[in-house]
This record gives structure tokens, sequence and C-alpha cells, in this order.
């Protein structure tokens, strides 16, 4: 996949699908001054407030982080010419609004310039794509109405104001794409409904897209803000809003209740462009429209369609959670691929959770938890909220992934009233203090801009673009609404270490009766070949691994192509460095094929990460696979039991610990002299454990106790 350059200038949201296909193609917290942000009610688990790291100084807690400078400069005013189809709220009294520019590329002094998507032609001023997208003017009107509603600024009322004019100015009224919105638009305020490259739809009002589901979000955000505000503007949204939901009805939605099959399995076949990522956002959408309890038809169409659509997203979770199968809990994003989750559905658990309150449903609460209770914490300790992983962790980290994991898990906590992952949420939003891979800043509350992206080996996109931007500040918007979180996040600006999922190519391996194969691209349609290459093996051949030793046992997920049809087991041991020599333990087999029908995925067969029965012995240092048929073998998903993410920062150092165990764990920590160990221990949903010491041990002995599924965080404090 060729998105590991961050934010490309093909694409504003730099989405791998649709329009966005040949980018796919291609600790426990130190926690400020209140034991474990203070919220877990368990006294028992946990510390008084005031009892846990050094406090921050109270002015740098209390300050507000959102800052709207830079987001302001990159608003432009837009004229609106007269087109056929398109019009707005008092067009004709006010024929202007505003939207964001898409980009903005860091200059030498340290200042920006905005710039638009793709090529610019100097003669006309018009870029292939356009300056102004709809995507990136519905989240920024989403900013502005939370900020005015958080903080009462009227100026953040009026952009919001102008934004939502702006966005339903993109939004076609009449003609074949009645309801659906046009992407992208020039600087004169003309429209470029086919953008170079092509992007899905062409033209992109021609049917129902990841914008169409973002402009729900806005109007249903915009219509709960101005209901009381400005009656007469809401009814303008509220009718927008049946307008798009009647494009929805005629696309997706149509086909409620059936299924399509991506690689042998059902898979909802109404979500909004086939994916729980553009739907989640749409959810969100409806479900603050409908809380604020507007009435008549549209309000009942929006019910309906948020109760299918969240049951869709639902319908995405994974069966098992971290101790099971690849995601470990994860709701994934897209129905044709079994193999790729993206950060681009980080908010499918943010929408299930926040529908589950409107409609009463607790099954779509349980898939909200399981995601960011069980997969967001293996996320971190694998090296930190990448932008995806398909299926082995290895893009670039940006603020719209982090900010979509950070808003699930302070979303879902609400509503499941899990404390836990509050606490998760702390280390996430640390990301942008400095616990990230570059060890920078990400986010500058003086000027309010944020970097487009972090690659894997640290190289930072200093650019500041709306969608870096926008998802930046609702992070910061967050964490102002909660102190105590907000104070925890500040605590931590370094990450000292992670140690969680790892790969091991299988090319790197000695291999007996087969060959390596190097593909024309490394993507499948589907998924990614793991380092480009693998193996190929055929009836009898074998592949001796050599792996790092541990000092705990672990869980191998060999990473296989499996046929469509069933074609074999390949026997998986682990035994000496020396063939022939010494005793082998089985670790289990994996199926060669049996991926079942292709169905609406883009290849035939499926790269997917297969579990073992056993566990690798910590000091094996070899794993060993045999085949009876012919097999391709990508790469082996190594995961330790426990594992662990260690940060630091002005509240001190803190770890935590994440279990993929079936079974409690314990570990043993050296305490420092005149210190004493502070746990805290959390379930597989992010519950307190009521006794985190099992009677096993106290504050000076060292052990930490972890449930099955779960994870507890760490840190010393002087003894009392």
């Amino acid at each position: 996949m060729t998105y590991n350059d961050v934010r490309s200038k093909a694409c504003p949201s730099t989405h791998p699908r649709a329009g966005r296909l040949a980018l796919a193609a291609t600790l426990l917290v130190a926690l400020a001054g209140t034991g474990a942000l203070g919220i877990a009610p368990a006294s028992a688990v946990t510390p008084a407030v005031g009892s846990g790291p050094a406090a921050l100084p109270a002015a740098e807690a209390s300050a507000p982080l959102t800052n709207l400078s830079h987001l302001n400069f990159l608003l432009d005013e837009v004229p609106l010419p007269l087109i056929a189809g398109h019009t707005t709220y008092r067009a004709a009294e006010n024929p202007v609004v505003e939207a964001p520019w898409t980009y903005a590329d860091k200059n030498d002094d340290g200042s920006y310039t905005p710039i638009g998507g793709g090529d610019l032609d100097p003669a006309t001023g018009y870029y292939t794509q356009g300056a102004f997208n709809a995507d990136d003017t519905a989240r920024a009107a989403v900013v502005y109405l939370r900020h005015w509603q958080q903080t009462g600024d009227t100026t953040s009322r009026d952009h919001a104001f102008q934004t939502l004019r702006s966005l339903t100015y993109l939004q076609t009224t009449e003609g074949p794409g009645v309801g659906n919105v046009v992407l992208w638009q020039q600087v004169d305020g003309t429209l470029n409904p086919s953008a170079e490259p092509v992007e899905l739809p062409d033209p992109s009002d021609s049917a129902e897209s990841y914008w169409l589901a973002r402009t729900v979000w806005a109007l249903g955000e915009g219509y709960a803000a101005f209901a009381d505000e400005d009656p007469a503007f809401a009814a303008f949204l509220q009718d927008r809003m049946d307008l798009s939901l009647a494009a929805l009805n005629d696309g997706s939605l149509g086909d409620y209740g059936s299924f399509d099959v991506a690689d042998g399995d059902p898979v909802p076949a109404w979500l909004i462009a086939d994916g729980a990522d553009a739907s989640a956002e749409a959810v969100l959408g409806l479900a603050a429209y409908l809380e604020a309890e507007p009435t008549g038809p549209t309000a009942a169409s929006a019910e309906t369609a948020l109760s299918q659509l969240s049951e869709g997203i639902a319908a995405m979770s994974t069966t098992e959670g971290a101790s099971g199968d690849w995601p470990f809990g994860a709701i994934m994003p897209w129905t044709k691929s079994p193999s790729l989750w993206h950060a681009w559905g980080g908010l499918a658990p943010a929408a299930a959770a926040a529908a589950s309150e409107v409609l009463d449903d607790p099954a779509l609460l349980s898939a909200a938890v399981q995601d960011t209770a069980q997969f967001t914490p293996q996320l971190l300790a694998a090296g930190g909220p990448d932008n995806a992983w398909s299926p082995t962790p290895g893009e670039a980290q940006i603020a719209y992934g982090v900010d979509s994991r950070l808003q699930s898990l302070v979303v879902t906590a609400d509503a499941a009233d899990a404390p836990g992952l509050l606490n998760v949420a702390a280390i996430t939003a640390g990301w942008y203090f400095g616990a990230n891979r570059s060890g920078l800043p990400a986010y500058d509350p003086a000027t309010g801009t944020a970097i487009d992206g972090i690659e894997r080996d640290g190289r930072v996109n200093a650019n500041s673009g709306a969608e870096s931007t926008i998802h930046a500040l609702l992070s910061m918007l967050t964490l102002d609404a909660h102190p105590d979180l907000k104070a925890a996040a500040l605590g931590v600006t370094s990450t000292v270490a992670t140690h969680g999922l790892s790969v091991v190519e299988a090319e790197s391996g000695t291999i007996t009766g087969g060959t390596v194969t190097t593909p024309a691209s490394a993507w499948t349609g589907e998924a990614n070949w793991s380092g480009g290459a693998y193996v190929d093996l055929g009836a009898g051949g074998t592949l001796r691994i050599t792996v790092p030793a541990d000092d705990q046992a672990r869980r191998v997920h060999p990473i296989v192509n499996q046929a469509v049809d069933p074609s074999g087991t390949t026997t998986w041991t682990t035994g000496t460095t020396k063939p022939g020599k010494g005793k082998t333990q089985p670790l289990g087999s994996t199926a060669n094929g049996g991926a079942g029908e292709q169905g609406v995925t883009e290849a035939p067969g499926q790269l997917l990460p297969l579990p073992l029965t056993n566990t690798l012995p910590g000091k094996s240092t070899q794993v060993i696979g045999s085949t009876d048929a012919a097999a391709q073998l990508d790469a082996l998903l190594i995961q330790p039991l426990i594992s662990t993410v260690t940060v630091t920062g002005p509240a001190g150092d803190s770890t935590l610990f994440v279990s993929a165990d079936t079974a409690d764990a314990q570990r043993r920590v050296d305490v420092p002299r005149g210190q004493q160990l502070v746990q805290q221990a959390f379930d597989a949903t992010g519950q307190p454990v009521a006794d985190a010491h099992k009677g096993k041990g106290d504050a000076r002995s060292g052990k930490v106790f972890i449930a099955a599924g779960g994870f507890t965080q760490v840190w010393f404090e002087a003894k009392k």
C-alpha cells in the first residue's frame, strides 16, 4: 500500500478506498496528581486523589488546549456561482460562504501556504482536484460546532454557520444525483465533480460516498446546535438531512438485511460505501440529531437509519478479543477485506457506543467495548496508533487515527461506565505531546497547528493541512472537556519502550522445497504482502524461521495466503537451531486453503494471520513449518502473552501491561529503593478488578497482576 507517504496530495482524506483506491493499491499512564484519573470507583484499586506521580502545574493543566487559529487561517471565503441543482441557505442574500483549504505546506520561515489538491494550473488558478473539499468542510463544521457549544464562542458559531452553508451548497438538490455530494470545489466556487486522478464515485455526486456520510455527521451536529439558537436554519439543515437520508435509502440502506460474501464469510451489504468506516461518521451525526429530539418524518427516517447502520457496524466486530484471532477484537472497517484494519475506521467504536445510548441497545455497546478495551491496548503496545494493519503493522501515524482512537475510548468509557478506557485514552492522547516515534510534539497549542504525520522511522511531515488540524482540534476539545484526562495526557510526553506484536518475515528463514516470490505489487487488492515478498512452498516443503527469544511465552500467528479451495495444511513446531537434533514441540497447524468464495473482495483467497493452538516458549528461537501441499507463507506475527507500553513525562514513569492470555497472569518488576509499587488492574471490558493483588503480594513485592484479556497500569511512589 502506497500511503506510506503521509498525506499524499492526491487525496484530501488519505482514505485507502473509493477514490482513494489508488492509494490502497499502490501504562500505566503517569497520571497527573489523581492516581489513575481519579475515576475508578473501587477504592481498593484507585489511589486517593493526589497520591499518583507528581502533578502538573495547575496553570498548565487548566489552560485550554484548543486553539482555532490555524483552522481559521485555512478558512477562505468562497463565492457561490449560480449552478443548477446547487444552492444553500439564503444564497441569494449572501452568496459567499467559508471553507478550509485542503492542505497547508510549511515554509522555511515557519509560516504556512494553503494549497489545494492535485496539480495547479497557474493560468486558471484551478487544481486538478480543487481548493476545497466536502470532507474537510464537513469536519471543520463539526469542530466549530463543538467549540461553540463547549465554550459559548460566538465566532465559532459564525464559522459553523458559514461552513454548513458551504457544505450544503455542495449537496445536489435535483437530478440523478439528488441528495449526494460533490467532493471538490475550486477557489472561485466552481464545482469539480470529476477530479484527476479519478475518485470513485465519478462524478463524485453520482452515488453515496464517504463525503455524504460526513455531510450527515455535520448536519446532525448542526441541527442539534442550532435547534434553539436559529430554528429557521435548523429547519433548513433538517431538510438537507432528509435529502441525505433519501440518497442513502436509494443506495446502501435499500439493501438492509442482505449480506454479501467476502472470502467465505457473510458481511452486511447495507453499509455506506461498503464500510463501517464511512457509516460510523454518519452514525455520529444521526445520534446527535436524534438526541436533540426532533419530530416528524425526518426524525423517524433518521432513527431507522441509525438502527440499521449501527447494526451493520456491530456486525463487522471480530468475534474474539485480545486472546483470539487477529485483529484482537477490532471492528473491521471494510466489507471487501478481512485482512485490512485501518484507522479511518477508528470512529466505529464511538459510533456504536453513541448509538447504543440513543437506541438503548446493549449489543452495540459490547462491540465498542471489545474494540476499545482489547484491540486498542494491543495497538499501543505494538508501537502506537498506526494508521493501518494490513494485516501486519506497517503504516505511518496521523492525527486522524489518533483522534479516532481517543474519541472512541472516551465515548465508550462514558457509555459503558468503564474507567479503564480513560487511562488508555491518556496514553493515546500523549501522542500529541511527544509520546510518538519522533519524540516531538505533534500539536502546538500556541498556534493550533498539527503535523501531517509521523513515519515508522520517526520522520515528520511538518505540513499542517485541514484533516490533521481538524482531528487534532477534535482531540483537544475532548481533552478540554475532561480535565482529569487532559492532566493525565499532558503528563505523557515520551514513549520509553513498547513490547508487543512483532513480525518476522518468512523469507528470512531457511527454505527446503520452495522459493521466495516477490510480486510486482505488495498490494493484493485487500491486503499487503509483508516485506513485499513471500515463501512459496511445494508439497513436502519446510520453512525454518529464526525468531528472537523472549522472557515469556508468545502466541504465534503464521500469515498464510489461503487459497479459495481446501489445499492441505502446514504443521508448525518449535525446536533447536540444528535440524534433526533435539526435541520439537507442536505449536499447531494452519490451513493452506479453504478461504471460501471470493465474493465482493478484490482478490481470491485471503492473506490472514492464523492462530496456533499452543504458545511458543520464551526460550525457543526456531519456528518450523512443514506442509503437505502447496502453501504461500508470508510472515510470522508474534504476540507476547503480556505486552507492555512504558511512557514518561512531567508526571513520571509508568507502564501499561496488556494481556493476550486466557488466564490471569502475574509479572514481577523491580521496585526502586525507597519506592513502592502502585497498580490498577482492569478486566477485558475496562472495568476495575476489585483486588488487583489477589492476595499474592503487596506494594513492595513488585508483583503486578494482569487480568485475562485486560490491562494493568503500574507506577512507583515514595513509601508511606
